[in-house]
């Protein structure tokens, strides 16, 4: 068992504690969920429902199976153990004097290790079947991204969430003109760009960001992209247009990350600090 909390039940949720799972215990044979859309893509008309979601890449590259519960009550079986876990688990924060996530998160592991002591009980097949992991850290965390592929520029930039990203002009970068890269957004709030398997160093230029002239006029090898992109951010605003992809990752899991490189973070602090300053 593997429990987290968490604001939201987003895909990088799922990833963060699917990652502590394998970790603690290894490689399961298979997952068994219900159909929500993080696991399960309903709609079979989309252009989406050809490839698996962000989450059953993840396990697909795993090697770990994904069984959708398809039937109310197959769902049953897992909604039961859901609503015991909840009702136990207000009470027991509540005379630990949990308030926090970050407390609640580092406390869960000593309710799981009671839980498990006094309600486990001994499977009929005794052997366990979990898969010792193979994969390297590194791979790992490339394995629990969000994944996005894109196609360079002939200046080596590509768009991803609105922000603008380029790739560093090196002799040989400059043969990927028109090539695709692969995006990897982890759940740390990092970013990184690959090429197969070559990491490629870039820089960021957030259109939904104010600028300042003077950079543009300074720097001589982005000077037209990032004129253009000031172009663009203008006509954003002007069509009150500035919000980011409806298509990206939603990103509460990543606010409560150390490390926060990614520029589409900076949207996030900033709202929540003006409504935190509005309630005072």
């Amino acid at each position: 068992m593997n429990l987290r909390f968490s604001e939201t039940e987003s895909a990088f949720d799922y990833m963060v504690a699917t990652r502590e799972y394998v970790d603690r215990h290894g490689k399961p044979v298979a997952f068994y969920s219900d159909r929500h859309a993080i696991f399960h893509v309903s709609n079979k008309n989309t252009i989406e429902a050809k490839k698996p979601t962000q989450y059953g890449r993840v396990l697909h590259d795993l090697n770990i199976e994904l069984i959708c519960a398809n039937s109310s009550q197959a769902k049953g079986r897992v909604e039961r153990a859901n609503s015991t876990l909840q009702n136990r688990l207000v009470k027991e924060m509540r005379l630990q004097g949990i308030n926090t996530i970050e407390e609640a998160n580092a406390w869960l592991p000593y309710f799981i290790d009671d839980y498990n002591r006094r309600f486990a009980k001994a499977p009929n097949y005794s052997k366990n079947l979990h898969r010792p992991i193979r994969e390297t850290t590194d791979e790992l965390d490339d394995i629990f991204s969000w994944q996005e592929i894109r196609k360079l520029s002939n200046s080596l930039t590509f768009q991803y969430d609105k922000v603008l990203f380029l790739v560093e002009a090196t002799e040989e970068n400059s043969r990927l003109v028109h090539e695709e890269v692969k995006i990897l957004d982890y759940p740390n709030g990092e970013i990184a760009i690959q090429y197969g398997h070559r990491k490629l160093n870039f820089k960021t230029f957030d259109k939904l960001q104010k600028i300042d002239q003077g950079r543009v006029v300074d720097n001589k090898r982005l000077g037209q992209v990032l004129r253009f992109a000031q172009q663009k951010q203008e006509e954003f605003e002007l069509k009150k247009q500035s919000e980011r992809s409806k298509h990206a990752p939603k990103r509460k899991a990543q606010e409560r990350a150390v490390k926060t490189i990614n520029p589409v973070l900076r949207d996030f602090q900033v709202k929540a600090n003006n409504k935190t300053r509005s309630t005072r």
